[in-house]
């Protein structure tokens, strides 16, 4: 039988805390003071839920003495007022945190989510086998140092309860990081659902997210259960969170401090059990200077952070990615094709500001051009993206022109010049979505003086890993 051990100095919240436990078929035991709860701890329990304020001291030096024994999880009891506390607690290792009074609900989640710390570390360890002897990590591929790094803060992170903010340049594959956390997570069994704010309209989101009630709006035929709802138990990861509205921004943060939502047209409040993984192509800081995100909820999502490298920083992954792509084509038609060794120098001597999104892009169309068993060199360079010359259109900038001016210039001046918009992107540095998003936005707001939107063919490629 599990066992609990529980560390408060209110004995009235301590003996609720323990006949909820016990319900839950956990045995228990409390202690009021750091001193008493060491002694309980050579016992190694499966679980302590730990009050941060305590006669002797602050909760959180207890959390160095946990670290080193991977069975005891550890979830943080807290006053709503010392929230801030309870998410530095997480990331000094806390798998979890639940405000006072505890919601039972909340707790029987946070108890559901414990247990089978063995499991975890065996499914890592066999990650590690597989990156060892085929260069991948789950369904990320690349073994250079920038991934190893990546993969070391994965496998910290995703046993945790903890919010994650995943950064990263367009085309780095967040998205295949955010599956690999909950891929490696207690959460592995229950859903994984993936949005893209930047991707919604804003008279929609809220409703997307958050659901709504029939006849709430025009249109509102029946009840609508949001991404929240539906990902209830497992991961809602939320891409270019920076493009959500700021008043929707609040009702997140709120969502996230109370788990609780209420649907568009409903006064109603629902329990939800989800972790939230964020992510955006900008830096974070740089969106809330902005204006773009709150700082509070940026407090809120990055509790951890995880940056993804760009390609041109994975040295020796290049030909590894390629080479999987292509085996990936190859399983999917029964075909034989091959790199030569001059096209797999070629693809390694390009910068790839698209990332690995350009590079799934270019094995998929340098397969679909070939007609033998063999992918040449000259078989690559008829991708244009490979042969583009040099960005030497130019314009001037002057002191105290407007940020978002000088940024409409530069996106209508790139789709011009690179004829596609999904060129565009990459060389942007950004999504095709947000693209769309900004030309969009332009045709909405164009004056008779402003140049019109360049009319340009469109290329679209699914790839597996885009973010």
């Amino acid at each position: 039988m599990p066992h609990a051990l529980i560390i408060d100095d209110d004995e009235t919240n301590s003996a609720s805390l323990a006949e909820m436990i016990a319900d839950e078929g956990f045995t228990t035991a409390t202690a009021p003071t750091l001193a008493a709860a060491r002694q309980y701890l050579k016992d190694a329990p499966d679980i302590v839920l730990l009050d941060l304020v305590l006669p002797d001291g602050n909760g959180i030096d207890l959390l160095r003495d946990l670290t080193p024994n991977a069975a005891t999880e550890v979830i943080v009891v807290t006053g709503h007022a010392s929230i801030e506390s309870s998410i530095e607690a997480i990331r000094h290792g806390a798998s979890d945190y639940l405000l006072k009074p505890v919601n039972p609900i909340h707790l029987r989640n946070a108890l559901s989510r414990v247990a089978r710390p063995v499991e975890l570390r065996a499914e890592v360890t066999g990650l590690r086998n597989t990156l060892r002897s085929l260069g991948r990590f789950g369904s990320l591929v690349g073994s250079s140092q920038p991934m190893q790094k990546l993969y070391d803060a994965i496998e910290r992170v995703a046993p945790t309860n903890a919010t994650v903010f995943i950064t990263g340049d367009s085309g780095t594959g967040k998205e295949v990081v955010a599956q690999t956390i909950h891929d490696v997570s207690r959460r592995r069994l229950q859903p994984f659902l993936a949005v893209n704010c930047g991707a919604i309209s804003p008279q929609l989101i809220e409703s997307e997210l958050f659901g709504h009630e029939k006849g709430s709006f025009t249109g509102a035929n029946r009840q609508h259960r949001g991404f929240f709802e539906r990902a209830h138990g497992g991961t809602l990861f939320l891409d270019e969170v920076v493009e959500m509205p700021t008043d929707l921004q609040v009702k997140l943060l709120r969502v996230l401090e109370t788990r609780t939502l209420s649907r568009v047209g409903s006064d109603e409040l629902v329990e939800v059990d989800v972790r939230v993984l964020a992510a955006s192509n900008a830096t974070p800081q740089e969106a809330v200077s902005a204006g773009k995100l709150r700082r509070d909820l940026l407090y809120r999502l990055q509790v951890f952070p995880v940056y993804v490298p760009p390609l041109r920083e994975r040295d020796g992954d290049i030909d590894l990615l390629g080479n999987h792509f292509l085996n990936e084509l190859n399983k999917g038609a029964a075909t034989p094709k091959s790199f030569t060794p001059a096209a797999v120098e070629r693809l390694k001597r390009y910068s790839w500001p698209g990332n690995v999104r350009e590079l799934w892009n270019v094995v998929q169309r340098a397969y679909i051009m070939s007609d033998g068993p063999w992918i040449t060199q000259l078989g690559l360079s008829s991708e244009p993206t490979l042969n583009a010359e040099p960005f030497s259109r130019s314009f001037q900038v002057a002191v105290g022109d407007r940020i978002d001016a000088v940024e409409k210039r530069l996106i209508l001046a790139t789709v011009q010049h690179t004829k596609t918009r999904e060129a565009a992107a990459a060389v942007l540095g950004i999504s095709v979505k947000t693209l769309y998003n900004r030309l969009r936005a332009y045709e909405s707001a164009a004056h008779a003086s402003t140049p019109p939107i360049p009319q340009v063919s469109v290329e679209h490629s699914e790839g597996s890993i885009a973010t």
